[in-house]
């Protein structure tokens, strides 16, 4: 990939911080989703949402190089709303779990096939037009509502919990890791693959955490849980940001 290329790509290379603040992401808008919709009335709150996130959805796609406090405020509504849409799905269609989960598994299948017979990749190195952009949010939000749908069936419908269910999703993460480490798995298959399972990883930790002992979590509350982890991105943000503004040592530099 060639240096102009590189410079207008519109997302963020797959770092450290990145996962940690996409996973920290996920956890976020499950909580604070389910907060809104318990403190308000979900119709007004689920349309003021949508419309929220078609607004910095639009930003981002407007944006001429990766801006990190935009494309990180994006993955943050997305987090949200894909929440509400996996859960609309269940509560508001009566759409089993077992069921939405392949359905939006197909949604994102069919994304892919897409992007690489239009794109001819879906490589996150080379988001640099208005298309392959469209495509990678498309991609994102469905994996977001894939990964809902997906750790609520392992909770609900498979009966784990949301403690052991999100431990069964970070076991699938390690076998991950370790295909990636040993070229089993290729760095574009790897990524997505990883990408899906950061939700489920993150809104299983932040269910737990949230919801009352009755239903087998620890009761802090979603309001609790939304605010400290917002206060957590917040700084893990501003930590990868600053590192990586922070200009390199030149060669003749002795340290």
């Amino acid at each position: 990939m060639n240096t102009t290329r590189g410079e207008l790509n519109r997302v963020p290379k797959p770092t450290a911080s990145f996962w940690l603040i996409k996973v920290l992401t996920t956890g976020m808008g499950e909580a604070l989703s389910d907060f809104l919709v318990t403190r308000f009335a979900p119709v007004p709150t689920v349309l003021i949402t949508a419309v929220l996130f078609a607004v910095i959805l639009i930003v981002q796609l407007r944006a001429d190089r990766y801006r990190p406090w935009l494309y990180w405020g994006t993955v943050s509504m997305v987090g949200v709303f894909g929440t509400m849409v996996a859960d609309v799905t269940h509560v508001a269609l009566g759409v089993p779990y077992a069921v939405s989960t392949p359905v939006f598994l197909a949604g994102l299948v069919a994304v892919f096939v897409l992007w690489r017979r239009v794109e001819g990749t879906v490589d996150v190195h080379t988001i640099t037009s208005i298309p392959r952009q469209l495509f990678y949010w498309a991609a994102v939000i469905t994996t977001f509502a894939m990964g809902t749908a997906a750790g609520d069936l392992a909770a609900s419908t498979f009966h784990l919990g949301y403690l052991s269910g999100g431990l069964v999703f970070v076991a699938a993460m390690i076998v991950v890791v370790l295909a990636r480490a040993t070229a089993v798995l290729g760095p574009v298959t790897a990524f997505w693959t990883a990408y899906v399972l950061t939700r489920p990883i993150g809104a299983s930790f932040a269910d737990y955490i949230a919801v009352p002992h009755s239903r087998g979590g620890l009761d802090a509350g979603t309001g609790l849980v939304s605010a400290v982890l917002l206060i957590a991105i917040a700084i893990a943000f501003t930590v990868s940001w600053k590192n990586s503004t922070q200009p390199a040592p030149s060669a003749g530099t002795v340290r």
